[in-house]
This record gives C-alpha cells, structure tokens and sequence, in this order.
C-alpha cells in the first residue's frame, strides 16, 4: 500500500469513527427512554437502532454536506432518519415471513430477542420516527420547502417504488437462481439497496439550499453506482466471508436459490463489475475539490470491503 493510500485509509477509518459517534448520538436523543411507556416496545428499538453496523448511509450524509461546505451539526437529522429507515427494513427483512434470518450484526435479530410482534411494531415506530426527526430537527437549517423536498426523497426511496418494492420483487426472486435475468436483479436492487443509498446522497446534498440540479444529478449518479456496487460486493461477501465477519448467516442468499452477481456473471465478472461502477462513481465526483474525498473513501472502501 502506497503512503498516500496508507493516509487515505486512516483518514477514512477516522472519518467512520467520527460518524458513528455523531448519529448514535443523535440516535440516542430522538428514540425514546427505555422508562417511557410501553417499555418493551422502546426497549426493542433501541436494541435495533443502537446495534451498531456499517452506518455507510449516515455518513454518505455527512460526506455529502461536507463536500457541501455543509456543518455537521445540521446534518445529524437527516443522518438520523436515514439509519432508522435502514434499521426498520432490517428488522422487518429478518421476520420469518421475510428472509427468516435470526442473526443480525452478531446479535440475535429483534424478533429472536424480543418476539415477531414486538419486531413487526419496532419497525413500524422506528419508520414514523424517521420522518419525524426530518420534519421537526430545528438543527435542519433549510427552509419549509426544502425541508419538504427532504421528506419527499426519504419517503420516495422507503416505499413501493424504492426499498419496500424492491424487498417485494426479492421475496419473489426466492429459488430462481440463474432463471433470474441481469436486467430484474439489477432493477431489484436499485430499489431494495440503491434507493436509500440514493437518498442518503440527495438528503447531505439538500441540507444545502443553494445546490442546483446539475450538482444534484452527479451526485445521484455516484450514488446510483456505489448502490450496486455495495450489493454486488455484499453478494460477493455472502459466498466469501465467514459469519463472524457478516455479523449474520453466510451462505444465505445460496441456501435459498436467491438469483446473486457472482450467480450471474461469475466471481470474476462481478468483481469486474464492482470495480467499474467504482470508477464511474469517481467521474461523477470530477468538478468537486478535496472536500469530497470522503466520497471516494467511500466508494472504495464499498468495493473492497474485507471478507
């Protein structure tokens, strides 16, 4: 590794660091107490939320404001939205009428630790909470009509034409394997994995009431690419990795005949694939300076996450 790829990394690592504190301090302020009535219910949420993880959406958030001239401050609402949207999804993807899984992050799923109807109503709260926060955060220093084009992304990328519809065409996908053209995948994926990395990208970018659209469409392109690519390298993962490093089952997406890149293009060609939406979402970031190299820490550590 060269020093200036050496600095990089470190750089990155930092930058994660500094982002995890940042949300989960935000995080831990807008969920309820767990002495708040009912406490089960806001027991589970916090054991959902606060679990730990990537967090790459939230600080695809901050990235994105930084690269902005944006302070961090303003973009701890719209971070915060944007991780309990995901923690939703994840808690309502774990169910047994979903995926089925009962590991999540190293830790038993929400409805292994508490039980399928308290997990069913965790994401149900953890969902309205999200659009709670953006409504209401005073720290979003935008205006009324911005606030609402925020709301509309978030809502837009959450529902049947973004993450719910692609979680739908997935459950259908179930024991189709290589019958599965490259075309659905990539269609399933742009709503179920693209879409909310989409939006997490336009929410940083929205907390700037000056950005123009010429700006806002670069943006949405990186973000489309660095979409597939986290689902690619995440199928690549699930062949790959142990499940000590997953934090969940390896093999999964396999014992279910689920249709997967490396299925379709091979390992080779799915890593090729992966590496080619990188450098495309790097071109997309051309006209932006030094500020926005967080963004491409990003994209680079989507495609070479270990396994």
């Amino acid at each position: 590794m060269t020093n200036a790829a050496t600095e990089n990394s470190a750089a990155f690592k930092w930058l994660l660091s500094q982002c995890k504190t940042e949300v989960q301090h935000a995080l831990n302020l807008w969920l309820p107490k767990v002495t708040a009535q009912p406490t089960t219910l806001h027991k589970a949420m916090r054991y959902s939320a606060l679990s730990g993880g990537k967090y790459v959406r939230p600080l695809l958030v901050y990235a994105t404001g930084r690269a902005l001239g944006i302070t961090p401050r303003a973009l701890d609402g719209p971070a915060c939205a944007i991780e309990l949207i995901h923690s939703y999804s994840l808690v309502h993807d774990d169910l047994p009428a979903m995926d089925d899984d009962d590991l999540r992050r190293g830790k038993p799923t929400c409805h292994k630790a508490f039980d399928e109807a308290t997990a069913v109503l965790v994401g149900d709260a953890l969902q309205t909470l999200a659009f709670h926060v953006l409504a209401s955060d005073p720290s979003i220093l935008v205006s009324a009509a911005q606030r609402l084009r925020m709301v509309e992304t978030l809502a837009h990328a959450s529902g049947s034409l973004g993450m719910a519809g692609g979680q739908a065409i997935d459950l259908e996908a179930d024991g189709k394997g290589t019958d599965f053209t490259l075309e659905s995948l990539q269609q399933m994926h742009s709503q179920k994995t693209g879409a909310l990395i989409r939006a997490s990208v336009r929410l940083g970018a929205l907390c700037d009431e000056s950005v123009d659209e010429a700006m806002l469409a670069r943006l949405d392109q990186y973000a489309s690419d660095i979409g597939l690519a986290f689902q690619i390298r995440d199928d690549i993962l699930d062949i790959e990795a142990s499940t000590d490093i997953l934090g969940k089952n390896q093999g999964a997406d396999i014992a279910r005949n689920k249709p997967t890149y490396p299925a379709l293009l091979g390992m080779a060609g799915a890593k090729e694939k992966a590496q080619q939406l990188h450098a495309s979402a790097l071109e997309n970031l051309a006209t932006l300076g030094n500020e926005a190299d967080p963004l491409r820490w990003i994209s680079e550590y989507i495609v070479q996450r270990p396994s």
